[in-house]
């Protein structure tokens, strides 16, 4: 009798035992990536970005931060909980990069830029680039941060999608020269604060996202209940405009420590260092070097700030993934690789001509009150909804 009472009691606590010791090994591993990494040259710096790039994988992880999964909701079902948890995150990036730039740069006078923010120049470049950006990520169905978290669901097309980004990057820097010379080059930096002073730039941004939030909310739909069961606390999904609130609070301390959020400059790097070495890339890439953003380089040591931030990112996700029970090996299809493939290059080549994607250009420049993220969001957006179209109407799945 007691064994037959003992067996599911055992079953039941198998997984759990399995998840919490799994996770304990992630990051344990992390914080010894974060005790080597501070033992070498600017190493709190990169241990700090390890630790804000586990961070920010656990909140990713947790609330399906992801711009494609979370437009597709609204498309499809009028669910429009996720995109207000992109606002809510714009909400406090705005509010905390805003306070931060008024008390390190109190002139905001002509001439003078944020060091390290993500404002770049708005020129039908960075439109196009934005529209490849946006048809990749319906295409690969998510975007480039999410690939990354979800490569820590066990999501086997993620390195598909990623591969695609070093193709892409590669790309984007043959093509760079004649872009930068013919367009690029004379295009404005247009910074909010410029033209309407800090107060002037918070107000409009704020009341721009608050009406966006009001559109949205008047056009949402309840999704209907799907399960009357309660999942244990580790497992349940965080809301939406939880997961944004953290996310803009991340983003307010990883400007003020190490630098904006962003996750395309490690990968631009690694293709860039790449390129470089087969003698595939010009001699000089014009001005690329002078902008800020999700800079590349031609990599010389292992780590960087954004290669730790990545890494940490992966390990996060990994974590809450397996603790949560949401680690799932699965073997995709050729017809799914081939497509996050395709979407993968169409990504990396929007980042790279627009100097960043949805994480760097659109959320990090938008709170800097960069009006290029606010451009990159509108022509990102025409092309979420142009690839999503395509996937429907040929059923490319």
């Amino acid at each position: 009798m007691s064994m037959a009472l003992s067996e599911p009691v055992v079953g039941r606590m198998q997984p759990s035992v399995v998840a919490l010791l799994s996770t304990g090994a992630v990051l344990s591993t992390a914080f010894l990536l974060h005790r080597h990494l501070a033992d070498q040259p600017g190493g709190r710096a990169l241990a700090l970005s390890l630790f804000l790039g586990v961070l920010f994988g656990i909140f990713l992880q947790r609330s399906r931060f992801c711009f494609y999964c979370v437009s597709r909701d609204f498309l499809e079902q009028r669910d429009a909980r996720g995109l207000l948890g992109i606002l809510a995150a714009l909400a406090v990036g705005t509010l905390g990069y805003h306070a931060v730039f008024g008390a390190f740069l109190p002139d905001p006078a002509p001439g003078r830029l944020p060091p390290g923010a993500h404002i770049g120049p708005v020129s039908a470049v960075l439109a196009g680039a934005a529209l490849l950006f946006g048809v990749g990520m319906a295409l690969a169905g998510s975007c480039v941060s999410a690939q990354l978290y979800r490569l820590g669901e066990g999501v086997l097309t993620a390195p598909a999608a990623l591969l695609g980004n070093l193709l892409g990057f590669i790309l984007g820097l043959r093509v760079w020269n004649p872009l930068y010379l013919g367009y690029i080059q004379e295009a404005p930096v247009l910074w909010l604060p410029h033209l309407v002073g800090y107060e002037g730039s918070l107000a409009l941004q704020l009341l721009s996202l608050g009406g966006l939030a009001v559109l949205l909310s008047l056009w949402h739909r309840c999704p209907p209940a799907t399960s009357s069961s309660t999942p244990a606390w580790w497992q349940r999904r965080w809301p939406a405009h939880v997961g944004g609130l953290l996310i803009g609070g991340l983003a307010v301390v990883a400007f003020l420590r190490v630098q904006p959020l962003g996750v395309t400059s490690e990968l631009g790097s690694l293709a860039r260092t790449l390129a470089d070495r087969q003698a595939w890339l010009p001699e000089r890439l014009e001005g690329l070097d002078s902008f800020r953003g999700c800079a590349t380089a031609v990599k010389e040591t292992l780590w960087s700030h954004n290669g730790a931030f990545v890494v940490g990112l992966v390990l996060g996700a990994l974590a809450a993934a397996v603790l949560a029970g949401d680690f799932r090996l699965q073997r995709p299809s050729l017809s799914a690789l081939l497509r996050n493939l395709l979407g993968g290059a169409l990504m990396g080549m929007g980042a790279m001509l627009a100097l960043g994607c949805t994480v760097g250009t659109l959320l990090s420049g938008i709170m800097a009150g960069a009006v290029s993220g606010w451009v990159f969001l509108l022509f990102a957006g025409v092309g979420l909804v142009m690839g999503w179209r395509v996937r429907r109407h040929t059923g490319w799945q």
